[in-house]
């Protein structure tokens, strides 16, 4: 049998998707006669917005073979509960989205919709109040576990997104990855396939390779100035284009949770780190110039500024196709939803999962290549479709901004999934879509889409009994929260971060 296998990995770009791939490979490739190479640049930046993440997180660290406490202390990280959202539905309003479940399933039937039939007479709390994640970040507190009424605490993480790339860095040249310092000047192709053969960098070194990887962040390098893959433009449903952000010192001991800010153009976000906190601005350049977002982002901030504002352009959407020939974009090359959900690291991580998963070989087979395009697509529409959630169900019209959002147009898939709600509280989730029914229920309800009524399922089960067994439920979560130490003293106890070294 001839072998086709691929022997020479070149990843364009560093960052954290470059090293977050780089690892990866090493981790799975690096031991078996696979060379893997990383070009970045020094003199080129990095985007460092998404510095908050989701429970999934946990998961790449874990296939590491990643020290959790080790990793927390040297990319100045705290954890992440949820995210708290401000102003959006209303000004004045807020509510939570938390990590994990609401309360639990009783005799088949989802809790959300018991909740339902036992709000509607008065005889249950917030739903916020069944969620131990909700509960424990109002409350300021963490631990990695619970109760077995609810299993393992699910949480994420917040850190320096710059710090976990050196992290990253430092692990996958422990296992043979070649950092190759230089920028790219040219990008030759094979005549006969239109396949990328040779990187030219601007000091005259050539470096060729068979599969190469796209990591250079907006601009698509190879993705898209050599192989011409074409963009999904969403402007029309996020229209946000812009981001301006700074870094503040800490005003207190930093929470569990992130904070997302409704502002008249768009939204502010506040990201609690063990050395300061990060905080950003964004909007549409439509209706907000440069200046009077950074204006309002200095005047909202908590903390002293700890320097220059940084700004930001990008266009939301994603690459027609992430893989073309011998090519894979991850990350910013294949495409953008702004941090609002906080997937920007994750779907760096499925973009990485889904090639190891269809690894080619020197073939490149169309059929592989077609699945991943597939998958990432759906991967990131899903996301897309939640995201705009968050801005079309509003009754906020003090701008021109919230008008627009609030009477747009949105994606079939998306209308039809707030029809179903609306109707009975029901929800399906489509493939292997990331955000879960507990998700969708705490913004559903959090931006005020109540449904009509319940499953009729749920209309046979005697109230009282029903109605005792929550509370059961809320008082069970009560007392988990109580227990648990908080969150600046778990930090200091088991992850304090190492002192930063520039």
């Amino acid at each position: 049998m001839t072998d086709h296998a691929i022997r020479d990995v070149v990843i364009v770009g560093g960052g954290t998707a470059g090293w977050m791939t780089a690892a990866a490979l090493s981790r799975f490739l690096g031991g078996g006669g696979t060379r893997i190479r990383l070009i970045e640049s020094e003199q080129i930046g990095t985007v460092g917005v998404g510095e908050a993440t989701i429970p999934t997180i946990a998961t790449f660290n874990q296939m590491l073979g990643i020290d959790e406490n080790d990793f927390l202390r040297h990319t100045q990280g705290t954890f992440k509960l949820g995210i708290e959202f401000v102003d959006w539905r209303q000004i004045g309003e807020r509510y939570f989205h938390p990590f994990g479940q609401f309360g639990r399933d009783i005799e088949g039937a989802n809790f959300h919709q018991l909740f339902l039939k036992l709000a509607s007479r008065g005889l249950a709390a917030d739903i916020w109040h069944y969620a131990p994640c909700a509960m424990a970040a109002a409350a300021g507190r963490f631990n990695r576990t619970v109760d077995p009424t609810f299993g393992p605490m699910p949480y994420a993480f917040h850190f320096d997104a710059s710090l976990y790339a050196r992290y990253l860095r430092g692990y996958a040249e422990a296992r043979g990855v070649e950092r190759i310092e230089g920028r790219i000047s040219d990008v030759a192709l094979r005549g006969e396939d239109g396949f990328v053969d040779t990187l030219t960098l601007d000091d005259g070194r050539s470096v060729t390779g068979e599969l190469f990887i796209d990591c250079s962040g907006f601009r698509g390098l190879l993705i898209e100035e050599a192989l011409e893959s074409g963009y999904e433009d969403w402007r029309h449903w996020l229209p946000c284009n812009r981001a301006v952000a700074v870094p503040t010192a800490n005003i207190g001991d930093p929470p569990p949770y992130t904070r997302a800010t409704a502002r008249s153009c768009g939204w502010q976000w506040r990201i609690p780190l063990q050395h300061r906190t990060g905080n950003g601005y964004v909007y549409t350049n439509e209706y907000l110039s440069d200046e009077d977002a950074c204006a309002a982002l200095l005047n909202s901030v908590e903390g002293e500024p700890l320097g220059e504002p940084r700004f930001l352009s990008f266009v939301t959407g994603r690459r027609n196709r992430f893989w073309n020939r011998n090519v894979v974009a991850i990350g910013l090359s294949g495409g953008f939803l702004e941090p609002l959900e906080s997937t920007s690291i994750h779907l760096i991580q499925t973009g990485i999962a889904k090639l190891l998963a269809l690894f080619p070989d020197t073939r490149f087979l169309e059929v592989e290549a077609g699945e991943y395009n597939r998958l990432m697509r759906a991967a990131y529409d899903g996301v897309r479709d939640f995201i705009i959630l968050h801005y079309h169900a509003t009754t906020r019209d003090d701008s021109p901004f919230w008008n627009h959002v609030r009477t747009m147009d949105v994606p079939e898939t998306l209308a039809r999934k707030i029809d179903l709600f609306r109707a009975k509280g029901r929800f399906f989730r489509y493939d292997d879509e990331l955000f879960s029914l507990a998700s969708w229920v705490a913004v559903l309800l959090g931006q005020g889409i109540i449904p009509k009524g319940h499953d009729p399922l749920v209309g046979a089960m005697d109230e009282n009994s029903l109605a005792h067994r929550v509370e059961e439920l809320r008082q069970s979560v009560r007392r988990s929260v109580a227990a648990m130490p908080s969150h600046a003293e778990f930090l200091r106890a088991h992850c304090a971060a190492a002192p930063l070294q520039r």
